[in-house]
């Protein structure tokens, strides 16, 4: 079920952009949508409706004190893929909302980071259809060595941007 929004319609524009160039003018671009990812240095692998893959560098900006990928950071990255998942669906009239950001540590990670973010027909029905409403959207949080330190639960809600 195809969408066409803000969002849908800014990464559109960057669809016939050579592959060597579109990651990094994503990620410009959407980085000025939400300033704070611009500061972590987010990189936006793919985006489109169907999947948003989010990855972030192992460097000083983001590390913590053993140099791995600060905590916040890795939450920041899966808020962001999930997000963006959402945002790819939601109609211009809708204001998205994150309601729960749940992030467990399970190791430590190693190295860059990868996040990737889809949600089902089901899910993107609920977002094009209901006035209001939530969702738990899946995420995948890699790291380097493939494993994934963290497990997360992000969900978003949805509300009219004018209130009633």
């Amino acid at each position: 079920m195809a969408t066409s929004n803000q969002m849908t319609r800014l990464v559109g524009k960057l669809d016939g952009l050579p592959s060597g160039m579109k990651p990094s003018l994503q990620s410009f671009l959407l980085g000025n949508v939400v300033p704070f990812l611009g500061t972590a240095k987010l990189r936006f692998e793919h985006i489109s409706q169907a999947q948003v893959v989010v990855s972030i560098k192992n460097r000083r900006r983001v590390q913590n004190h053993i140099k791995g990928v600060h905590a916040a950071a890795m939450a920041l990255l899966a808020e962001t893929a999930t997000g963006f998942a959402v945002g790819m669906h939601l109609p211009d009239d809708k204001l998205p909302l994150i309601k729960t950001l749940k992030v467990d540590y399970l190791k430590r990670a190693q190295g860059d980071m990868k996040a990737v973010a889809a949600l089902r027909e089901d899910q993107i029905i609920a977002i094009t259809t209901l006035e209001k409403g939530e969702v738990s959207v899946p995420v995948v949080i890699t790291d380097a060595s493939g494993e994934s330190p963290i497990q997360c639960e992000m969900i978003w809600a949805w509300v009219p941007k004018k209130r009633s």
